[in-house]
């Protein structure tokens, strides 16, 4: 939709291609349960790296609000009777542990992550550039934070930082959100799920979209139309050459379309399927999103904080670091992790219009359960509907573990009485949305940086490349995509035109 809207602006022809009946992909919201009215985030559900630049060029009304809360964290050593509640300025209470070494270790990274932020959309820096960049000329402690963020594991600066096994991990999770690998891991994956989780905006504050994450879609498109763009839903491509032919299907037969340049939003997988060309090495997805639609709120164990405070940011559900590297080593060896790391976001306290009138005065909520080391590897070995069985199981059995009710006891039910629990695996997202084994970054993300890249052509300069001068990549498998961005999508348009 970005890429669209930025070339139709600049008066190319465009048209777009959707294989579904919609467009937006995994930024859609949706009624998921059969009589009850509530728009769901059904697949992704923060933002972060949406510049606003890219809102303002578009003229796109993308409202957003922040959470009254960074995050809460009960802690699994006691069933969660006592708890880590982190208020939107960083101010910890609930329990005695490092505040300044956390505050500390942020405000270093957050140095680096602002300084590159703006970057983003720029033509990619090298390596050496980007790291000029971030230490402001060599001060002793930026170079450290750089060396610590970028060349080694991430998991020992946490680790150097504070003391606090639970505190390391809600440190550790902004590395391993869809990211299947260790804290301590030498090929540095979990570094750059890291950075990314820290660069939006320059200060990495992950924000809820006010009417859900389709309302983010809907503008873009509506900007995309606006500015002369054609958008076709229900066609199929199935094929694709090099020098911009593009074949495709629809309800009312087979189409050939010719581009000067051909944007691709697939994954680099998908991509050489339709080129007939040997897939690329991809990494696995790894995650598990459970959507619930509840009655209310649960009860905590913890009486020093209210179910609003707790739910009002980033819930934390055993997630201590050690948590999460046995996680990872059950998983590695095949077994569903018992307990699952999961965290917990409820959209409907920071933006209750998803909620029709009569929920909203009800007490309804919803909550989105984000389960990590849940990887495709896993789900394939067990099979599709025994890995959504068991997944579903060591989600709901982590949650119980830190409440005061099982969580099943506030679940709504739909028209038909069944339970109003919808969950989403690797393979889901691979069948729904053709995100090759689940990656939910559609393969990996890049460091937003070049190392070795040649960067002597307009796509190369703004990482949007692939193996044919007039394809483009334009979504999260570019250099610096990922996440609910517009960032692949506005560099595509940019080498567009600067070709």
């Amino acid at each position: 939709m970005v890429a669209a809207a930025y070339l139709a602006r600049a008066g190319r022809r465009v048209r777009v291609l959707e294989r579904l009946d919609h467009v937006g992909g995994a930024a859609v919201s949706a009624r998921a349960f059969d009589g009850v009215d509530a728009r769901l985030s059904r697949y992704s559900y923060l933002v972060s790296l949406l510049p606003r630049q890219i809102l303002d060029d578009l003229g796109a009304p993308v409202r957003l609000t922040k959470r009254r809360y960074s995050s809460y964290t009960p802690n699994p050593a006691d069933g969660g009777r006592t708890g880590l509640l982190v208020s939107a300025d960083g101010t910890f209470s609930g329990m005695p542990v490092d505040a300044a070494g956390f505050a500390d270790f942020y405000r270093r990274c957050g140095a680096i992550s602002a300084r590159l932020w703006p970057t983003l959309l720029e033509p990619l820096r090298t390596r050496d550039e980007a790291r000029a960049l971030a230490v402001d000329g060599g001060d002793a402690g930026a170079v450290a934070t750089w060396e610590a963020m970028t060349e080694r594991p991430i998991g020992a600066a946490i680790s150097a930082a504070v003391d606090d096994d639970l505190v390391r991990g809600v440190m550790a999770t902004d590395a391993l959100i869809g990211t299947f690998a260790r804290t301590d891991d030498p090929a540095l994956a979990q570094n750059v799920c890291f950075l990314y989780h820290l660069i939006g905006g320059g200060t990495g504050d992950w924000d809820v979209p006010i009417g859900g994450m389709g309302a983010v879609t809907g503008a873009l498109a509506a900007a995309a139309t606006g500015f002369g763009a054609e958008i076709v839903t229900g066609a199929d491509v199935y094929a694709v050459t090099g020098d911009g032919e593009v074949s495709y299907r629809t309800a009312d037969g087979e189409h050939r379309v010719h581009g000067d340049v051909v944007l691709a939003n697939v994954t680099p997988t998908v991509l050489a399927g339709l080129l007939g060309e040997p897939a690329p090495d991809a990494a696995d997805g790894s995650q598990v999103k459970v959507n619930l639609m509840l009655r209310r709120l649960p009860r905590l164990r913890d009486d020093a904080v209210t179910p609003e405070q707790a739910f009002g940011g980033t819930f934390h559900v055993n997630e201590m670091l050690s948590q999460l590297d046995s996680a990872h080593d059950a998983a590695a060896a095949g077994q569903v992790p018992r307990p699952l790391p999961c965290e917990i976001y409820c959209h409907s306290l920071a933006d209750p219009s998803i909620l029709s009138e009569d929920l909203r005065r009800a007490g309804a909520h919803t909550l989105t359960v984000f389960g990590l080391h849940a990887p495709h590897r896993l789900v394939t070995s067990l099979g599709t509907d025994a890995a959504r069985a068991a997944l579903t199981d060591a989600v709901l059995a982590s949650l119980n573990s830190v409440l005061a009710e099982p969580i099943t006891d506030v679940v709504m039910t739909d028209a038909h009485g069944e339970p109003c629990i919808e969950t989403k695996t690797t393979a889901d997202l691979q069948d729904a949305l053709a995100m090759t084994a689940g990656h939910i970054f559609h393969g990996g993300l890049s460091w937003p940086f070049a190392d070795d890249d040649p960067l002597d052509t307009p796509a190369r300069r703004w990482g949007v490349a692939t193996g044919h001068d007039r394809i483009l990549l334009c979504g999260s498998g570019s250099r610096r995509g990922g996440a609910v961005s517009g960032i692949g999508g506005h560099n595509a348009a940019m080498a567009v035109l600067e070709r």
